[in-house]
């Protein structure tokens, strides 16, 4: 009866009851995964085509010798990687990478946590201050980048104008190595000051008024009353402020292509640029890959890193 596929009949305490057999067990089994595959198919599909086939190709790519034209391409084994171990300029492109990276993710959160705990207090025209901290995050890296390339004109950018105010003379900011990094972190966390304020301003509202009281309460200044009941309420925002900050500034390209094109002599040259630079300037698509894949190593080191930081320091609920 089983195997023609219909329905056996059982009986329990003298009422008959329908059991499945396995044919029918199998057409259900079938059917949830043919709906499986239509929800998830396309997402899978995109995913292939556009993220994981690329970073399969990424590694092929990153030990053959191409310049993007030729029809042939050269497999060299791990040259390409060799050479970036051995290189000085690569160097300190990883230096100017890890530099820039905490530098303005440290920075960002700092000041970001500074102007929301400013902006949760009940002060006039708070909402139009938000929207104006806000708003340099929606704008363009590349129309920043242009601006505040005038604004450091060391003759008649706005800062010269200002230094000169009191008596000081603005730098050659971007003409000089040893401030042109100084000046891309600056835009970097101008730009992106307004996200980091709206989030922790988010984490603020959300933490009960009840742990604040309780801690006056018990004698807590305001200090403490920071440090017991905020720091802790925040640290999941703190965390996923972290995660992201470093990873876009990871990612930062357009702000360096504009204003200093990764000099003056490589001093804001980073890692992503210098996939651009390898790629698209000196036509080595193998090197290029090689750092990007560099570049995409350290990204998930870093990444695992703070989510294994986060299961101890991370405080949910």
């Amino acid at each position: 009866m089983a195997g023609s596929g219909k329905s056996a009949v059982a009986t329990i305490d003298g009422q008959p009851i329908e059991v499945a057999t396995p044919r029918r067990n199998w057409n259900i089994f079938s059917r949830e995964w043919v709906l499986f595959i239509l929800f998830v198919g396309p997402n899978l599909l995109l995913f292939t085509a556009f993220s994981y086939w690329p970073m399969i190709e990424n590694v092929r790519l990153s030990t053959q010798r191409w310049d993007l034209l030729s029809p042939v391409r050269i497999n060299v084994g791990l040259d390409n990687f060799r050479y970036l171990v051995e290189n000085d300029t690569f160097h300190k492109v990883l230096w100017n990478t890890l530099y820039f990276t905490f530098a303005a993710v440290g920075l960002s959160l700092a000041l970001g946590l500074m102007v929301a705990l400013l902006l949760n207090q009940r002060l006039r025209w708070r909402n139009g201050a938000r929207a104006i901290v806000f708003a340099p995050f929606m704008l363009s890296g590349a129309a920043i980048g242009i601006v505040w390339a005038y604004i450091f004109d060391p003759r008649f950018g706005l800062l010269a104008e200002m230094l000169g105010w009191v008596g000081l003379r603005s730098p050659d900011w971007l003409n000089r190595p040893e401030w042109a990094m100084p000046a891309i972190i600056i835009v970097y966390v101008w730009k992106n000051l307004g996200f980091t304020t709206v989030i922790f301003l988010a984490g603020l509202q959300s933490i009960p008024q009840d742990l604040y009281d309780a801690a006056k309460i018990d004698g807590a200044n305001v200090f403490w009353r920071f440090r017991s009941v905020t720091l802790p309420m925040l640290s999941p925002i703190a965390f996923f402020l972290v995660v992201t900050s470093i990873l876009s500034t990871f990612q930062s390209f357009d702000i360096i292509n504009v204003m200093t094109r990764g000099g003056p002599v490589d001093a804001t040259n980073t890692l992503i640029y210098y996939v651009y630079e390898q790629g698209f300037v000196a036509f080595n698509a193998g090197r290029s890959a090689a750092a990007a894949l560099v570049l995409f190593t350290m990204m998930m080191v870093i990444t695992l890193i703070q989510l294994r930081y986060s299961e101890s320091k991370v405080h949910y609920g």
